[in-house]
């Protein structure tokens, strides 16, 4: 009892901010959806709401893995990364994330998503 006193008193215990689930299904091309489904171009700039989606520029790629299910259909929100590309063009880093599908169009699919998959 004193423990937990003595460790109260040292600050307040860290503790997380949970969000809501997205969906509990996605669509992929495969089992672990690893592989990339498709390219697609944004058509417009998107500005992240929270740490699981990121922002995307007009024209940029996207790379397509998996497509969240809400109901029957693919939902509103895609799974996917982006290359970001410094000063020079060799220096890159990827970001992965979640983006609203009505921001992008598909430019070329290389594998459908037809397995559905747990998130």
């Amino acid at each position: 009892m004193i423990l937990l006193l003595c460790l109260r008193l040292m600050g307040p215990l860290p503790t997380g901010i949970f969000t809501e689930k997205l969906t509990s299904r996605k669509l992929c091309s495969d089992d672990d959806c690893l592989y990339t489904n498709s390219l697609a171009r944004a058509e417009e700039d998107y500005n992240a709401s929270d740490c699981r989606f990121f922002n995307i520029k007009k024209a940029q790629l996207i790379y397509v893995h998996s497509k969240l299910m809400n109901g029957k259909d693919s939902g509103e929100f895609w799974a996917a990364s982006i290359r970001v590309y410094g000063e020079q063009y060799e220096d890159h880093m990827e970001t992965v994330g979640y983006f609203p599908s009505s921001s992008v169009s598909e430019q070329h699919v290389y594998q459908e998503a037809n397995k559905t998959v747990p998130t």
